[in-house]
Order: structure tokens, then C-alpha cells, then sequence
């Protein structure tokens, strides 16, 4: 029962001094199978057609249990013991001498077979003290078998050994034959394991260095590995994952820990793995329905390069980076549009150059044309009707590039406060000058007639009159309604600032409108240009607010504005 234990703690060692407390454990597990083997053989052997000494069966008995009852205690002070563990080396060499000494004794003194066990602590105690505990355990062993031999000589060993030892008494030289013979054959064994100790102590500390510096670079490696910005995924042949860092969980919400063992197309059911460092694109469907861009590329790994111990299931792995390019989709898709509408700057200051002028000559010949027709009377009045024609559509061409001119060339935003219902009242004067503007046309201001805000009045006057034209159209014919609401709320971070809404009774706003209705061009009128909302958002941008849009189920369309305020 002792046996097992001391095995099973030697296995669980692993620093230097646990190594020696192994060591010794499995020195004592050793004396324990050594002395059963060797008692049990005694027994066995214990017939007298053998010429060997016959043990009486109760000496066996008492011996063994001896050696049972001093290697349990030993072993358990040893699981204990927190001191120096080479002075309880050398207590148990000296211990192990003493029971072959004792052996010996009881099993024919100088006839004994087993003489030879003298040699179990000599060389346990060289190789594990390698400066003196061979020597020790040779002098022990050399003092304790002379003893056996000088009280052999005068005939004081067990009455059970006169039927083996012929001689009442042993000539002096043979004493001394048998003393220096295996007094010298102790020694030599003392030294040669002592040499063997040394050379095993190098190794242990050479062993012992690289374990550290081997833990110190896994410790490393880890930490890069965890800590890298890339997600990195291992697979083995099969395409179970072997090991993901935390880069993947951060990508795609899932502990990195709880993927080891699933196949990778369960995760990532879109991936192929064909062609090695080949940047490929895959969507990754989120538990929340949010969809990341993942790009990815893979590699596949020489076995013979890896430590088998390190992914024991792994015989041909494979190396999958991930990394979330939903931004820097975004990006470059900023960047194009940035690209784009610096081609319109361009185009528009062409367009400015080449027809402003142009049309301005035309819109002023059209009106002088107009009225003197309208001064003749009926016989001119189609002619009339057709420049009246031509004055509408240069008026119209006329206003398309001033907004191509606003759209490419922001203005400055310069800052003040000023009332906002003062300014939607400048609007709705021009609003209702038009003669399209429906007189059955409702209008809500529903905030406090003292409610201001900071912004650039001459810029937003161009936002709320763009917000209000671009809501009527859709609004019921006859029944229109705008409504307009104002209020100031602090953000997140403490600071304040104002949320202005400007919905309508509309059909509403599509899901496929809403993602664009803010790009360039983008129009869902007839008679539209597609950047009246395009300049609203790069207005409120510019005062560093936001706009967005929602479909409310009661009032149609939703816009709602945020500027922040001054501190």
C-alpha cells in the first residue's frame, strides 16, 4: 500500500528539490521491492536439498516488517519534511546499510547470499549525494560487515548458523581476506557511482536550466499569442480547432476557449480552405444578426517542425488568421466616396464656369422677352408661354449648380446663438412664396418661443428648408403635416446639446431608403438632384452634430438632429 503512493507522488514532481524528494521516494519504494523480492526468494529457497542458510520463517516475518514499518514512516516524514533534505538522504543511507547489515547477520554472516546488497545503498547513496553519500554508505557498509566478521570469529551469531558455519571459529586471515575484499569492492562501487551521481547532476542542472528557459519562452509565445491584434486559429488534418487566441473571441463574441475541439466549418461555414496565404473574405452571422466581414488566410504547417507533445492530435495542422474588415470596408468605401466627390468639386467648378454665366444671360434675356410679350396682349401670349418656358428651366438649371457648388465647396461654419423659431419662420416665408407650396399645408413648431441653439443660422436656414421640401411631397395631398419639435439634453459624456425632430404624416421611409438616403445623387423624386439630403448631412456634420432618419409608424418619416452646445 505504501508503494503505490510513493510512485504516484514521484510522478507529480517537478522543480529540483521535488526532483531530489522524488528521488528519495523512489529509493525507499526500491528498498521496499528489493527486501520483499529478496525475503520471498529466502523462503522459497528455504529446503534443505539446497546448500544455502535457511532463514527461520519467524526472523523473515520480523525483518520484513521492519523494513515496512521504517519505509512508511520515512516516507511520510519525508511528505512532510520541509528541511534539508540531504541530511535525510544520508540518514536513510546509513538506515539502508544497517538492514543489509542486518540481513546479512541473520542469514550466515560471511556465507551469506546476500552480501551483495551492501551495494543497494552505496550506490543509491552515490548517485543521489554524489560527494559523500557513496563514501558514506562504503565506510558504514565496510565498518558494519567487520563487525559481522569479528563476531563471526568468536562464534556469536544465531544458534540456527551452526548447522552451516563448520568452524567454531574463523582463522584470522580469512576474516581478514573477506574484510578487504569487500571492503575495496565497496569503495570502488562508492566511487564509480559517485562519478556516475556527478554526471547526473550536471544533466539534472543543464535539464533544470532548460525546463526554466523553456517555460519562460512558452510563457512568452503565450502572451503574444493571446495578446496579438489578429485572430489566429489552428486546426488539425480532420479541421477540429486545436487552439484559438483571444483576437477570435474578441471577433466574433465567443470564448476562445469553448471553440477548442469544434470543427471549424460549424463556426465559420462559408470558409474555404483550398489555397494557402490566398486573403479571402467570408460573412460571420453574430447571435445579436449583426454580419462581420471577416478576411482570412491559411497556412498549412510541417509537422516535423512542431513538438508532437505540444498538439498531440494534430498531424497535418493548419494556421487560419482572422481579422475583422467590417471598418475597413467602411473605409475604403469612405475613401471612394471621398474620391468621388472630389470629382464633383471638380466637375461642379466646371460646370459653374462654363454654364452660370450662360444661363444667367439667358434667364435675364428670357424675362425682358416675357415682358414685352406680356405688354402685347393675346397675339403673343404662346410665344409668352414659351419663354416663360425657357425662364423656368434656366431658373431650374441655375439652382442644380448652385447645389453642386454647395455640395463640392462647404462653407465655414460660424457659430452663434439665434432663435430657432425665428429662423424656421424666415423658411416657411420663403416656403409658402413658392407657387407650388399647398396652402392646405400644416405646419407644428412645438418648443418654447425663447428655445435657441448654436449653430450657423445661414447654413441651417439651408437644412430646415431642404428637410421641409424634401417631407412634403410625400405627405397626403390636402392633409399635409410637418412637425417640428425642439428640446436640449446632455449626452453621454456629460456635455450638453440639442435634439431637433422634423417629422411628417407621410408613407414613411424604406428600409433600402434609409441606408442611402443621405449618399450623393441618390433620389427616389422625378424632378430630384439627389443631394439636398447629401448637403444637409454634410452641414450638420460640419457643426460636428448628427442626423439620422427613422420610420415613424404615426408621422411617417422621422429626421432628427443633434448639435452639440457650448460648454
Amino acid at each position: 500500500m505504501v508503494l503505490p503512493k510513493i510512485v504516484n507522488y514521484a510522478r507529480n514532481t517537478v522543480s529540483i528539490d521535488q526532483m531530489f524528494r522524488s528521488q528519495l521516494l523512489w529509493m525507499l519504494a526500491l528498498r521496499v521491492t528489493l527486501y520483499t523480492l529478496l525475503l520471498a526468494l529466502s523462503y522459497i529457497l528455504r529446503s534443505n536439498t539446497f546448500d544455502i542458510v535457511i532463514v527461520p520463517p519467524n526472523l523473515l516475518v520480523l525483518f520484513l516488517l521492519i523494513v515496512y514499518l521504517t519505509t512508511s514512516f520515512s516516507a511520510f516524514y519525508l511528505l512532510v519534511y520541509q528541511g534539508n533534505l540531504r541530511k535525510f538522504g544520508f540518514a536513510q543511507t546509513i538506515l539502508d546499510t544497517c538492514l543489509a547489515s542486518l540481513l546479512v547477520f541473520f542469514s550466515g554472516s560471511s556465507s551469506s547470499i546476500f552480501t551483495s546488497v551492501y551495494f543497494f545503498p552505496i550506490i543509491a547513496g552515490g548517485l543521489l549525494l554524489p560527494r559523500k553519500g557513496g563514501l558514506l554508505a562504503a565506510a558504514a557498509a565496510t565498518i558494519q560487515y567487520g563487525t559481522i566478521l569479528f563476531l563471526e570469529s568468536y562464534g556469536l551469531y544465531p544458534q540456527y548458523l551452526h548447522n552451516f558455519l563448520f568452524l567454531p571459529t574463523t582463522p584470522s586471515l580469512v576474516v581478514l581476506n573477506h574484510f578487504t575484499v569487500h571492503g575495496l569492492t565497496f569503495f570502488l562501487a562508492a566511487l564509480l557511482s559517485t562519478l556516475f551521481g556527478f554526471r547526473l547532476k550536471r544533466t539534472e542542472s543543464a535539464l533544470s536550466d532548460s525546463l526554466e528557459k523553456f517555460d519562460k519562452l512558452s510563457i512568452l509565445y503565450k502572451q503574444i499569442f493571446d495578446n496579438i491584434s489578429t485572430g489566429i486559429v489552428t486546426i488539425d488534418s480532420t479541421g477540429c480547432i486545436t487552439s484559438a487566441n483571444n483576437a477570435v473571441g474578441k471577433i466574433i463574441g465567443i470564448n476562445p476557449f469553448s471553440l477548442v475541439g469544434q470543427k471549424l466549418n460549424t463556426i465559420f461555414p462559408n470558409m474555404e480552405l483550398a489555397g494557402e496565404n490566398h486573403r479571402m473574405i467570408t460573412n460571420y452571422h453574430k447571435t445579436d444578426g449583426t454580419v462581420l466581414r471577416i478576411g482570412y488566410s491559411n497556412m498549412d504547417m510541417d509537422i516535423h517542425q512542431i513538438e508532437k507533445n505540444l498538439l498531440p492530435h494534430a498531424s497535418q495542422p493548419k494556421i487560419v488568421t482572422l481579422q475583422d474588415i467590417s471598418e475597413i470596408e467602411k473605409l475604403e468605401s469612405q475613401v471612394r466616396q471621398a474620391e468621388k466627390l472630389a470629382a464633383i468639386g471638380m466637375m461642379s467648378a466646371s460646370i459653374a464656369h462654363d454654364f452660370r454665366n450662360p444661363l444667367t444671360a439667358i434667364s435675364g434675356s428670357a424675362q425682358i422677352l416675357a415682358h414685352e410679350m406680356a405688354s402685347n396682349g393675346a397675339d403673343d401670349s404662346s410665344n409668352y408661354e414659351l419663354t416663360h418656358i425657357i425662364l423656368r428651366e434656366s431658373n431650374r438649371l441655375i439652382e442644380t449648380v448652385s447645389e453642386f457648388l454647395k455640395f463640392s465647396r462647404p462653407e465655414h461654419a460660424s457659430s452663434n446663438w439665434f432663435s430657432l423659431r425665428g429662423c424656421l419662420k424666415e423658411v416657411l416665408q420663403v416656403c409658402k412664396a413658392n407657387p407650388d407650396w399647398p396652402g392646405t399645408c400644416q405646419i407644428n413648431l412645438e418648443f418654447e418661443d425663447t428655445f435657441a441653439i448654436w449653430a450657423d443660422e445661414k447654413q441651417m436656414f439651408t437644412v430646415f428648408s431642404h428637410l421641409i421640401q424634401n417631407s412634403l411631397p410625400f405627405c397626403p395631398e390636402g392633409k399635409e403635416c410637418i412637425t417640428i419639435n425642439g428640446c436640449e439634453f446632455s449626452l453621454s459624456d456629460g456635455s450638453d446639446a440639442v435634439k431637433i425632430t422634423i417629422s411628417d404624416n407621410g408613407s414613411g421611409i424604406t428600409v433600402d431608403n434609409k441606408k442611402r438616403i443621405f449618399e450623393p445623387f441618390y433620389t427616389t423624386r422625378p424632378d430630384g438632384t439627389g443631394l439636398g439630403l447629401a448637403i444637409v448631412k454634410q452641414t450638420i456634420e460640419t457643426h460636428h452634430g448628427s442626423i439620422s432618419v427613422a420610420h415613424n409608424t404615426d408621422r411617417g418619416a422621422l429626421f432628427t438632429i443633434v448639435l452639440p452646445l457650448p460648454s
